[in-house]
């Protein structure tokens, strides 16, 4: 009988939509079929919009900042200064390129990101099983969905006894719905239970979901980084406008009426090129290419960051809560020395553990437990009718089997506490039971449980299958340089209390390992969670005997104890937990549902990933913080100078062609700051944005000072006029603009490492030979001779060294424990101590 679909009209029967669809559910399509289908029906995705290349580009065109160019341009070309008028034009073109290059690379990194996120499926194509992409699947394909998957598209369910999906996100349900064999499974929702075999019945926009979704195109949410980026931004926006007030009042009130129409275009198009110069325009694209770059390069570490914001959060993780079983440990499983229950034997308890698993599974027990066979073709002898597989609430499998007698029977294997219940044990059995698990898992070993039962009679248990799955080689190591970020590593695993406690010891972790059952007697999902839990978790080394609803509460209370958790997980019960963590960690092999919550997906196995993650987005952390130093730094030190130079000395110390120059020559290495090396700071960091203003308006003002000071002596001891001056300011706020950025680069003196990349040093060093050409041959500007240049660099070069022992003096004042202070003042306490004792 026809079962109603979504939409409430009758819905065809499982042979009509085979019929329809021209499939054999026992082949698969072929090739050709599945070409066929792909040139009618499409890509199994949404259509995505996308913009031009030409209108992309002609985009950095339109918006204040072009405006403000275009209308300086303007002014030039209305007075007639053709020479100014290229120039300008030649900054707006070159602010065009720039932005779309820019624009290129953060999408090409997102496009490699998207490629690699690519959802899978598992397709029956010429009667083999594959795993493909779903953008490939076609109407009338065979899929089988597992636990823990997300439905990659339409489809109706062929064959299987049920599956349990959660269709929330869809219909709005809150409870997973229950189906069965002739119903229909929608893109989008997720299998919580159960596995099931179903042909494919619409795609991409025909999809429930993609004719009801409205596609919403965005990076996502701004990052806490961004954020504070924007008011920096804003903050020297108005800066600049307050100075910009100033200066006009100041030329009008010289000139005192005595001006005419072009006179005051040019100060209106100064005006607008000093704004053009000075305000930070490019700093959002330098941060979202720096960021999408940074992301392309934790590629090769092995982790794909799904959320480019989520780099903030990782840079300032301090505590991860790590999975044990192929995170910590090796994830292969060796089977031990069985312990069977009387009335049996260590080959029939290893025989029905194997019955009771499926080696097309991959599942690690299940191969381990098939591997402990003396002789595996045993199996044919049996056929397996019916299998119910792992699934994290119920925690163990079972199988219906036929014998070559045709005896059918029961056979079930999975935690032991869950099989010792199901059979019933008690008293002395029970007991006996209990403290063989607790010896195995005392000596580091995991168990399992074997019981079986004929026909629908009572289950009978077998015995006990010890596993044991070491430490991973280098898990030891990776965890003592978690330590070295400063990073506390908490073992979370649904292992007994000594097993965990076992690793932890062997891996350094300690010995404080807190059982969840124990830490939340309660319903956590209702909020029922002790006064003294929090406590006990942030003291703790490790979670033993954990749910996936405790992984939850210990994110939840690790992050309201003022921690920045990292969690990992692998299963569809992981989900919640992934996404309350700050940065919530797919690990290798997980399901799409985990994988569709994390922020970061591992796509190889162990801890050192994570770590090197973590490493690599705190460079990515520290390469935006020295941007935005020097960008701060920079618009304090031209604005400022800039004005009160025009005040002080009543002309402008910079023409309207050598800003423009400045900003083109300003441009080329913040290209090159994604690149850049950087160091892995010791401690998690997070934006302090009070530091950073502090330190960059000192260097800021430093540069003002640094300005004022070459003006005074170009005029006082060269006896340079106007025009030459104006050439002597412009190189110098060019070679000092851009060794303070070799200053702001790095936290510790500028000539230790981490070296500047050779793109970023390569690029200031071609800016700085084309600024000293212009200024020797007088390229643009009035020409200078070669020993000025050389004062000029000699006195930024003696500069710099100025701003470096500066800015580590406010590192040293602003970072409490920094060692400079000890070692300037010990020796003095040294000193100061041994006098008194000698006194004494």
């Amino acid at each position: 009988m026809p079962t109603p679909n979504a939409a409430g009209s009758a819905s065809p029967t499982v042979g009509e939509t085979l019929t329809k669809l021209a499939v054999d559910p026992k082949t698969g399509l072929n090739p050709a079929d599945i070409q066929e289908r792909l040139n009618k029906y499409g890509p199994n995705a949404l259509a995505e919009k996308k913009k031009s290349s030409l209108s992309a580009f002609l985009a950095y065109f339109w918006g204040p900042i072009p405006w403000m160019i275009e209308a300086a341009a303007l002014m030039a070309f209305i007075v007639g200064d053709w020479g100014d008028f290229t120039i300008i034009a030649s900054l707006l073109l070159f602010n065009a390129l720039l932005g779309f290059w820019e624009e290129h690379e953060a999408s090409n990194a997102l496009d490699a990101l998207k490629g690699s996120l690519a959802l899978k499926a598992r397709a029956l194509r010429g009667g083999k099983w594959e795993q493909v992409d779903a953008r490939t699947l076609v109407p009338g394909d065979i899929i089988r969905l597992y636990l823990g998957d997300v439905v990659p598209a339409d489809c109706k369910l062929i064959q299987g006894d049920y599956i349990s999906i959660d269709q929330s996100a869809l219909t709005g349900e809150s409870l997973p719905v229950s189906k069965k064999s002739g119903e229909d499974a929608y893109s989008g929702s997720i299998v919580k239970q159960g596995e099931m075999i179903a042909v494919v019945t619409a795609t991409g926009g025909n999809t429930f979901f993609g004719r009801t979704a409205k596609l919403v195109a965005g990076a996502g949410s701004v990052s806490h980084f961004q954020r504070a980026v924007m008011k920096i931004g804003n903050f020297l926006i108005i800066l600049a406008l307050v100075l910009v007030v100033i200066l006009v009042a100041s030329r009008l009130f010289d000139l005192r009426g005595h001006y005419d129409r072009a006179v005051l275009l040019r100060l209106a198009e100064i005006v607008l090129i000093l704004l053009v110069a000075s305000v930070p325009v490019a700093m959002p694209a330098v941060l979202s290419v720096t960021m999408a770059l940074g992301a392309r390069m934790l590629t090769r570490s092995k982790a794909i960051v799904s959320r480019l914001e989520s780099i903030e959060e990782l840079a300032g993780v301090d505590v991860l809560c790590s999975d044990k079983t192929g995170t910590l440990t090796q994830n292969k499983l060796t089977l031990g020395d069985a312990e069977p229950w009387s009335g049996t034997d260590a080959k029939t308890l290893i025989l029905m553990a194997s019955l009771a698993s499926r080696a097309a599974d991959n599942d690690p027990i299940d191969l381990a437990v098939i591997a402990g066979l003396k002789d595996p073709s045993v199996l044919k002898s049996y056929q397996q009718e019916k299998y119910v597989p792992f699934d994290p609430v119920d925690k163990r499998t079972e199988a219906t089997i036929k014998d070559a007698s045709e005896k059918v029977f029961r056979v079930t294997k999975g935690a032991p506490q869950v099989i010792l219940g199901l059979a019933k044990l008690s008293g002395a059995d029970l007991d006996k039971a209990q403290k063989a698990v607790n010896g195995f898992a005392a000596r580091g070993y995991r168990t399992i449980a074997v019981a079986v039962a004929q026909g629908d009679g009572p289950w009978a248990f077998l015995g006990i299958l010890p596993l044991l799955d070491p430490p991973r080689p280098d898990s030891k190591s990776t965890i003592a340089r978690a330590r070295e970020y400063g990073v506390q590593v908490k073992m979370v695993t649904g292992d007994n209390v000594a097993i965990a406690r076992q690793i932890s010891l062997e891996l350094d972790m300690g010995a404080n390992i807190q059982p969840a059952t124990e830490l939340f007697p309660g319903d956590v999902t209702k909020g029922q969670i002790p006064l003294d839990a929090a406590e006990k978790i942030d003291q703790a080394d490790g979670f033993a005997q954990v749910f996936p609803e405790h992984k939850y509460a210990i994110v939840k209370i690790l992050q309201e104890n003022g921690h920045i958790v990292g969690m990992t997980g692998d299963g569809v019960n992981d989900a919640p937990a992934l996404k309350q963590a700050d940065v919530g960690i797919a690990v290798s092999g997980a399901t799409e549902a985990a994988r569709a919550a994390a922020a970061l997906i591992l796509t190889a196995p162990g801890l050192s990933v994570i770590i090197e993650g973590i490493a690599e987005a705190r460079r990515i952390f520290e390469r935006m913080t020295s941007y935005v130093l020097y960008r701060i730094a920079m618009t304090i030190a031209i604005m400022v100078f800039v004005v009160l130079a025009s005040i002080y000395y009543h002309f402008f110390p910079l023409t309207a062609i050598m800003l423009i120059a400045l900003a083109l020559l300003d441009d080329v290495p913040i290209m090159t700051i994604a690149f850049d090396n950087a160091n892995v700071p010791p401690q998690p960091v997070k934006w302090e944005l009070d530091r950073v203003l502090v330190i960059s308006s000192v260097l800021g003002l430093l540069g003002v000072i640094q300005s004022f000071g070459l003006l005074y002596l170009g005029d006082t001891v060269h006896h340079l006029d106007h025009p030459h001056l104006q050439t002597m300011m412009f190189l110098q706020l060019v070679a000092g603009g851009h060794l303070m950025l070799f200053v702001t680069r790095t936290r510790g003196a500028f000539f230790k490492p981490p070296y500047p990349n050779l793109k970023l040093f390569f690029a200031i060093v071609a800016t700085q030979i084309a600024a000293v050409l212009m200024c020797s041959q007088g390229w643009l500007v009035p020409s200078l001779p070669w020993g000025i240049i050389g004062f000029v660099w000699a006195y930024n070069l003696a500069w710099m060294v100025v701003q470096d022992v500066v800015k580590l003096g406010l590192y040293g004042i602003l970072d409490p424990g920094r060692s400079w202070k000890k070692s300037l003042f010990q020796p003095l306490r040294a000193s100061v101590a041994g006098r008194a004792e000698a006194a004494r």
